[in-house]
């Protein structure tokens, strides 16, 4: 499941904060028996074809989500080059409990266990070498 709230944004550049919406039932750290298994059940091709998806549904209108192009947002990171402001993997949680980002126009999204490691799974496949 995935939430959008779009009155929800912070006019700073890329902030990352915990929403006040409560605590989650299970965190990708200790995500529920059902959810590891729904996770498991999925090859590595199949998560990073959903992950894939998944920005290109959710993040391709600001973000550049590919190897290459531009952010259509000049204020939105290209997903690329996310590794060179935040492991990858320290976003698992923030994207559980409500992540908040920055640029002005940016949804408050809340991802479910098998949707943040699908997209996780993704962002890590694409990233670059800094100073590329």
């Amino acid at each position: 499941m995935i939430t959008s709230d779009l009155r929800t944004t912070i006019p700073t550049a890329l902030v990352f904060a915990i929403a006040a919406c409560g605590v989650p039932e299970s965190t990708p750290d200790q995500a529920a028996p059902e959810d590891t298994l729904e996770i498991a059940s999925l090859d590595g091709a199949e998560l990073l074809a959903r992950g894939e998806a998944m920005a290109e549904t959710l993040c391709a209108q600001c973000h550049a989500v590919r190897r290459t192009g531009e952010s259509p947002h000049r204020e939105a990171i290209e997903f690329r080059q996310i590794s060179w402001r935040y492991p990858v993997g320290d976003l698992a949680e923030p994207l559980a409990e409500g992540i908040m980002v920055g640029h002005p126009d940016m949804p408050e999204w809340q991802f479910e266990p098998m949707d943040i490691e699908a997209l996780l799974t993704y962002i890590d496949s694409i990233q670059e070498p800094r100073g590329t």
